[in-house]
């Protein structure tokens, strides 16, 4: 445990003004920003920061850090004066820059743009499950790692979160399946402030937050006084011997802008300046000696420097530990420093499955099921699970156990019907390191969870999402479950992949492709229907997945007058189209176009030779909203798709009324051509 020095007390109430200081005066200096949370958790953020995270300022990214989470992001001041005045790479001239263009200090929190911040914050919510998910990786990795005395995981995850963050639905998620499977080492901070932007808490918010934690299963204390230093203190060790078996939430009851002679407690302190006078007035009730911005007396900076030694030693101390460890069990250090590295085993691709006629038709769900479990058994840190649908997702890893309350060393995650929540988890497991998580549920509810793939793609993240029944080839489910719009919403995301392959061998290879990504998520998109099988000697070798769009089949003669293009079932249907065409004496190629966003990343060359432009009679189908298709047909073009919802009845019954058989694309062709 932690030692505590003792300090001089008026040193330490300066240490805590010192936060409240920074981030008026950035705020200030920003004319924009959020300064009264920061200022009402500078106690809590001291103490927490000085005599209990594990941090070391010189390495940001040392592997057994404690984590932490502001997921309240727009408290952003308070993160970064924690960080500058710990002795991170985050400057003065950082804080004077903050929310402008080009600083280490942007209005909200964003992971790999400045140091030591965790992940991106500010869509309120996402830090705790964020945190939810890191501590979920640090319990798994622990039960496969740590034993025979030694401990190489043995870090602890915080996040402070306010009013907000409670609110949205996200959070209740997330921390209702963290409740239930007991993971440890995870401690919240609910910042009670009573304040929201649009006036007191009581004007939308009134439940016994207490009674809600504690009926998800975690264990809750109490900081009636945020301004009390050595009560936090005592709290925070509480919660630490507390988190040894279940997740702990700290209520802290704070005072938003507290020091502000007219504005704290008000939620004009919420999210603007306190204005030139104020800060003025506020430096002089908490007796700050200089009404000077950004300035900062040598004393405390020297007393917060002290966070540079303090994580040397612990980080030492923890390379001693690693030391004996990989001595001790030399194997089990390579892989754990293999997994960190987000390096891929040797041999992985040797479970990449070969495809051949024998296997016949096949759902492109049912072929990424068995291409998941082939490459899982290579890849030990492929892990996830599904919302409540993996018999349908087909997700469930074979031979692998359950993660249950308590037992974290499997690789079969059940997430229960929380797909929102779920995406916040994913992101906090990657943001961890050690693992490549996925996570799975039909395409049609990724809407529930879109805050979290976005998020995931902002911060170029190594997740994996499996979406299942993905058109309406589902049928009679109907247009509840048929995702007109979300391939298209999907696409709109920068950064994200959607890979929606054709037939089996195109889902080994959008499998292969994701797991090869390192910089930013992707959304691999199969269908419940079956898809016909492509017979790889006859058509384009599928390796042409790795870049997005390829010539599957060429025209006769090997000069296509029009070109027919699609994504996952609908392929079948262009390849059938292309037979009558040809048959009719019109030569067309078709191209399989399995993910765009690859694809508009190639070279000009590669794509005018898969679309040369001489070619404008072009006609994409997919049973999908047509609005993506429109860069890649062109002005002559047709697109055979769907502009409004689908129906319930059997799925073939669905493709005629909707204008999606092949006759169908062979009109749309002839008009393509009339225009051309």
């Amino acid at each position: 445990m932690t030692t505590h020095t003792q300090r001089p007390a008026g040193l330490e109430l300066q240490c805590v003004n010192a936060v409240r200081v920074l981030a008026m005066d950035a705020v200030q200096k920003a004319n924009s920003g959020h300064p009264g949370t920061a200022m009402a958790l500078a106690p809590l953020g001291y103490v927490l920061w000085s005599r209990h995270l594990r941090h070391d300022p010189r390495d940001p990214h040392w592997p057994d850090r404690d984590r932490f989470v502001l997921s309240c992001g727009h408290a952003s001041m308070l993160l970064y004066a924690l960080l500058h005045l710990s002795g991170y790479a985050v400057s003065l001239d950082d804080l004077k820059a903050f929310r402008q263009w080009g600083s280490r200090t942007p209005g909200h929190p964003e992971a790999g743009h400045t140091a030591g911040v965790e992940t991106t914050t500010g869509p309120l919510g996402q830090g705790v499950g964020n945190a939810v998910g890191m501590a979920l990786t640090a319990a798994h990795l622990a039960s496969l790692f740590n034993g025979g005395g030694h401990a190489p995981i043995g870090h602890r995850t915080y996040f402070i979160c306010g009013d907000g963050d409670l609110m949205e639905g996200v959070s209740s998620e997330a921390a209702s399946l963290a409740g239930h499977l007991r993971i440890p080492n995870l401690i919240g901070f609910y910042d009670d402030n009573h304040i929201t932007i649009e006036g007191d808490t009581d004007l939308a918010f009134s439940e016994d937050v207490a009674a809600r934690f504690e009926s998800y299963g975690w264990h809750v204390l109490h900081i009636p006084d945020a301004n009390d230093l050595d009560l936090i203190d005592r709290t925070i060790r509480q919660a630490q011997d507390a988190a040894a078996t279940r997740p702990v939430l700290v209520i802290v009851r704070s005072h938003i802008a507290w020091g502000s002679p007219n504005k704290q407690d008000s939620h004009e302190a919420h999210g603007a300046p306190l204005g030139v006078d104020e800060v003025r007035l506020t430096k002089q009730k908490l007796g700050w000696p200089s009404e000077e911005p950004f300035d900062v007396p040598d004393a405390v900076r020297a007393e917060w420097a002290q966070a540079v030694p303090r994580g040397a030693a612990l980080h030492a101390e923890w390379r001693e530990t690693w030391a004996r460890f990989a001595a001790a069990r030399a194997d089990a250090a390579r892989e754990l420093e293999r997994r960190w590295r987000g390096e891929l085993p040797p041999d992985w691709a040797g479970g990449i499955l070969a495809w051949t006629a024998a296997d016949g038709s096949v759902a492109t769900r049912v072929a990424s099921g068995k291409t998941l479990n082939a490459i899982a058994a290579r890849v030990p840190e492929l892990l996830g699970g599904s919302a409540d649908l993996a018999p349908s997702n087909n997700t469930l890893l074979a031979g692998a156990a359950a993660v249950m309350p308590g037992k974290f060393a499997g690789r079969n995650f059940h997430f229960g019907v929380r797909e929102h929540g779920m995406g916040a988890v994913l992101n906090g497991m990657a943001l961890h390191g050690g693992v490549i998580p996925f996570g799975a549920t039909f395409l049609v509810f990724s809407d529930y969870m879109r805050g979290s793939i976005r998020l995931a793609a902002l911060m170029r993240q190594r997740v994996l999402y499996v979406f299942t029944h993905d058109s309406i080839g589902l049928g009679e489910d109907g247009p509840t479950h048929q995702p007109v719009e979300t391939l298209a919403a999907l696409r709109a995301i920068p950064g994200l992949w959607v890979m929606r392959p054709a037939d089996a061998t195109e889902t080994s290879e959008a499998w292969k492709a994701a797991l090869q990504r390192h910089d930013g998520p992707t959304a691999l998109v199969f269908s419940r229907q079956k898809t016909e099988f492509l017979d790889r000697t006859r058509f384009a070798p599928a390796a042409g997945v790795h870049r997005g769009g390829y010539v599957l089949a060429e025209a006769a003669g090997g000069v296509p007058q029009v070109i027919l293009m699609a994504s996952g079932s609908e392929v079948g249907i262009a390849l059938a189209a292309q037979r009558l065409l040809a048959a009719a004496g019109t030569p067309a190629r078709v191209v399989s176009m399995p993910c765009m966003e690859i694809f508009a990343a190639q070279p000009r060359d590669y794509r005018d030779t898969v679309l040369p432009p001489a070619v404008r009679a072009r006609v994409a189908v997919e049973a999908a909203h047509p609005m993506p298709w429109y860069r890649w047909v062109g002005d002559a073009g047709e697109i055979a798709g769907l502009d409004h919802f689908g129906a319930s009845a059997p799925a073939e019954r669905l493709y005629a009324e909707f204008g999606l058989l092949p006759e169908d694309v062979v009109a749309r062709a002839r008009a393509a051509l009339s225009r051309a």
